[in-house]
């Protein structure tokens, strides 16, 4: 007749690749779900940086600063001089250069101010080659705000308070 147990055994077995399959899947579930998860904390922590790091970068642009000079704005607007645009420092115009400032060296070294004091004429030579500052008309200052000292003052002492409470 035939093995009763042949069957029994065939379906157990049926059934344990059933149960092996389910807990292979569930496990490559569970695998992908926590690398899903690391890999959304690492986006978060990475545009936190990239946050903090914008943050900075506006902190330390000057382009306010450029729009309170409008002085700066116009003479970065004014376009440079022809021979200034388009100076190359190649090995012709070095030399030129060189004998150029060479003459004016020379005739530095005949003034008779500068023989008599150098550095005076070399500080009035600077004093004149520097712009006009330009002087505008100040408001007058504000008082100063007595009660903000007399409350920083007060914050101090709550602070202090607060840290003597705590030992």
């Amino acid at each position: 007749m035939g093995k009763p147990n042949a069957r029994s055994d065939a379906s157990e077995s049926k059934l344990h690749l059933k149960f092996d399959k389910k807990e292979l899947f569930y496990a490559k579930v569970k695998y992908s779900a926590a690398s899903l998860a690391a890999q959304k904390s690492i986006a978060k922590k990475k545009s936190k940086q990239e946050r903090r790091q914008e943050k900075k970068l506006k902190a330390y642009s000057l382009s306010s600063l450029l729009e309170t000079l409008p002085e700066l704005k116009e003479q970065l607007k004014a376009p440079l001089k022809p021979q200034e645009a388009n100076f190359k420092l190649n090995c012709k115009n070095r030399q030129k250069l060189v004998l150029e400032e060479g003459k004016n060296l020379s005739e530095i070294f005949k003034n008779h101010s500068f023989q008599t004091n150098p550095l005076a004429a070399i500080h009035q030579h600077l004093r004149n080659k520097q712009p006009v500052p330009v002087v505008e008309e100040q408001q007058p200052k504000k008082k100063a705000n007595v009660n903000g000292s007399r409350k920083r003052k007060m914050k101090k002492a709550r602070a202090g308070v607060q840290s003597m409470d705590m030992l």
